[in-house]
C-alpha cells in the first residue's frame, strides 16, 4: 500500500459526497465513510469502476469510537491530506434528537479526531448550510457551541431536543458547525492545518429533493425564485468550492464559512428594496 499517496476522506456518500469524491479523488486514495452499508458499498464499487482507489469504512459519526476507527484507517492507507465532512441529517429525515446527535456531535467528533493526524497542509471542510447563516442565536450561546468540549457539548440547554422542532434543531446545528469551525481552526492551525465550512443553499441531492417534497418545499422554491441566480444548486457547485478550499490556492483561508447559495441569503435581506 502506498502510504506516500495523499488520502482524501469523505464522510457521507450522498449526492454532494460523491461529487466531491470524484473531483478530489484522481491520483489520490479515497476513504469513504457512511452509516448506510448498502449505499456505501454501491458508491465504492461505482467509483472503483471509474478508476479511483477507494476504501470504504462503515461509520456512525455520532459515536466518537466509530470516528476514531475511520481516522485510524485514513492514517494507515496514505498521507492524510483532507477530510470533507458531508454526512448529516435534514429536518424531513430525522427527529431533533437525531439531528443534534449526527449534525452537531458528529461534526465535533470529526474535527476532534482528525486533528490528531493533521499535519502541515491538512484541511478539514465541513458542510454546514445556509440555514445556519440565517439562525439567530445570542453571542454567548454561539460561543458555547464553538468552544464547549465535545464531551459536554450535547448537554448545552440550546441543544435539548425536548425544546426543539426538526427545523429549529437543524438551523442551530448548522450554526454550531460554523461556530465550531472557527474555534477549531486555532487548534488545527497549531498543527499546520486549516478548517473551513461550506454552507450550501438548496441543492439538488436526494436529501434536497426530500426537503422540496416536504412541508418547507414551497418556501424553498420561493427562495430559489428570489435568489440572484434563480436556480437550484447542483452537487458540482459544492464540489468545485470544496476543491478550491482543499487546494493550495486557499492556503490563507481558514476559520471561516463560505456561503454557496446562489444569492439566496442576500435576496432574503435585500430582495425587497
Amino acid at each position: 500500500m502506498d502510504t506516500t499517496r495523499e488520502t482524501i476522506v469523505v464522510t457521507g456518500v450522498g449526492g454532494m459526497g460523491v461529487a466531491i469524491a470524484r473531483r478530489l479523488g484522481a491520483g489520490r486514495t479515497l476513504v469513504l465513510a457512511d452509516f448506510a452499508k448498502g449505499l456505501l458499498e454501491q458508491v465504492t464499487e461505482q467509483l472503483r469502476g471509474e478508476g479511483h482507489d477507494v476504501h470504504a469504512v462503515r461509520t456512525d459519526i455520532s459515536r466518537l469510537e466509530s470516528v476514531r476507527e475511520l481516522v485510524a484507517k485514513a492514517d494507515a492507507v496514505g498521507d492524510f491530506r483532507a477530510v470533507v465532512h458531508t454526512a448529516g441529517l435534514s429536518p424531513v429525515q430525522a427527529s431533533p434528537a437525531a439531528i443534534v446527535s449526527v449534525d452537531v456531535m458528529g461534526t465535533a467528533y470529526v474535527l476532534d479526531a482528525f486533528c490528531e493526524i493533521a499535519r502541515p497542509g491538512s484541511v478539514a471542510v465541513c458542510i454546514a448550510s445556509m440555514a445556519g447563516t440565517m439562525a439567530e442565536l445570542p453571542p454567548e450561546t454561539e460561543h458555547a457551541l464553538a468552544v464547549t468540549p465535545s464531551a459536554e457539548l450535547e448537554k448545552l440547554p440550546v441543544l435539548d431536543p425536548a425544546n426543539l422542532d426538526p427545523g429549529t434543531a437543524y438551523s442551530i446545528a448548522k450554526r454550531a458547525n460554523q461556530a465550531r469551525v472557527r474555534a477549531m481552526s486555532v487548534v488545527w492551525g497549531a498543527r499546520g492545518g486549516r478548517v473551513v465550512s461550506v454552507s450550501p443553499g438548496v441543492i439538488s441531492t436526494p436529501m434536497g429533493q426530500q426537503e422540496l417534497a416536504g412541508p418547507s418545499g414551497d418556501q424553498m422554491r420561493a427562495m430559489i425564485a428570489a435568489s440572484g441566480v434563480k436556480r437550484i444548486g447542483t452537487p458540482d457547485d459544492i464540489a468545485v468550492a470544496v476543491e478550491f478550499l482543499v487546494g493550495h490556492g486557499a492556503s490563507f483561508i481558514t476559520g471561516t464559512d463560505i456561503l454557496v447559495d446562489g444569492g439566496t441569503v442576500a435576496a432574503l435581506a435585500y430582495g425587497r428594496r
